[in-house]
């Protein structure tokens, strides 16, 4: 996948991060991949980005098929496609990625800087993650009052 992603946006493309069931290591059978990808110069429109993204998959489809049959699974990406400048500000996905992601390809640290400045800011807080069976949420200042404002950026 990242080397027909590097095909399709050549030196535009700055990160690949896996996330979710695959990068916690708890997929199942009929888990989808989840990636975030992060480029300069992407089309405006999500859904451009995402036909974008179909090409790259397709270019991929010969090989997609082998694993399949060979391991008897459905492969089922899904892809959520940032621009640089989107993916500088702050969204809740990144409280997923923070603790589970697998930085697969990460030109200049890109996403690396951006996930260790949000470490940095949830220890400050003194935020805590808790699981309830496969499913969490995160407590992000455990003494928080009443009325306080608690920003992430």
């Amino acid at each position: 996948m990242i080397t027909a992603l590097r095909r399709k946006l050549g030196e535009d493309l700055v990160s690949v991060v896996l996330f979710g069931s695959f990068a916690r290591g708890d997929a199942s059978r009929e888990s989808d991949i989840d990636l975030l990808i992060v480029g300069d110069n992407l089309p405006q429109s999500r859904f451009d980005r995402i036909r974008l993204f179909d090409e790259v998959e397709r270019s991929i489809e010969k090989e997609l098929k082998k694993i399949e049959e060979e391991y008897g699974v459905t492969i089922s990406f899904s892809p959520i496609i940032k621009s640089v400048e989107e993916a500088r500000r702050f969204t809740p996905l990144y409280l997923d990625l923070v603790e589970d992601a697998v930085i697969l390809y990460d030109k200049n640290n890109f996403m690396e800087n951006i996930l260790e400045k949000l470490r940095r800011r949830l220890r400050e807080l003194g935020a805590v993650r808790v699981w309830r069976g496969r499913r969490w949420y995160w407590i992000l200042k455990p003494e928080i009052k009443v009325g306080e404002v608690v920003e992430i950026e």
